[in-house]
């Protein structure tokens, strides 16, 4: 007859979903090519955040970004898909969808409240909210033929 003790030692999935909610803010910068004109148009985006975050676990307490996707684009109104490739400060990564959802832009000052999804990596699964408010200070191109390029300014990024 044996007798020993037997540790239960959770999985990655099991300690992936015990995970607290991460909520960061941040900076994003993001770029449209063509350019926001008057008339919206199909446009790819493509960009970069910075975060500082609060998180129990001092793995997550930061983060950069990369933002791609693309969609019907204007200074007045987007409609856009856009995929977040989030790193968090301890190397781990997650993979955020955006679908597609309205910004309201007013002559290329977005104000921004994106809902998506963890589809890989840290967290997957768990529902992501990132709102903000990215400026251009360059509002006379939406009525030129180059158009706004670039967007920039504060954002969020709550994972519950």
């Amino acid at each position: 007859m044996a007798v020993g003790v037997t540790v239960a030692v959770p999985c990655a999935a099991e300690a992936r979903e015990s995970r607290a909610a991460v909520s960061c803010v941040g900076t994003n910068t993001v770029g449209f090519s063509p350019g926001l004109g008057l008339q919206a148009r199909r446009t790819r985006i493509s960009g970069t955040g910075a975060y500082t975050c609060t998180s129990a676990d001092p793995g997550f307490a930061s983060a950069t970004s990369v933002i791609s996707g693309g969609g019907v684009n204007g200074c007045f109104a987007s409609e856009a898909t856009t995929v977040e490739k989030i790193t968090w400060r301890n190397g781990e990564k997650s993979v955020v969808l955006y679908p597609m959802g309205t910004v309201e832009q007013v002559a290329g000052q977005a104000v921004v409240l994106v809902i998506g999804k963890v589809v890989s990596g840290a967290f997957r699964g768990r529902t992501v909210a990132s709102p903000g408010a990215q400026l251009t200070l360059d509002v006379p191109s939406c009525a030129s033929d180059r158009g706004v390029r670039e967007i920039t300014g504060p954002s969020a990024l709550t994972i519950f």
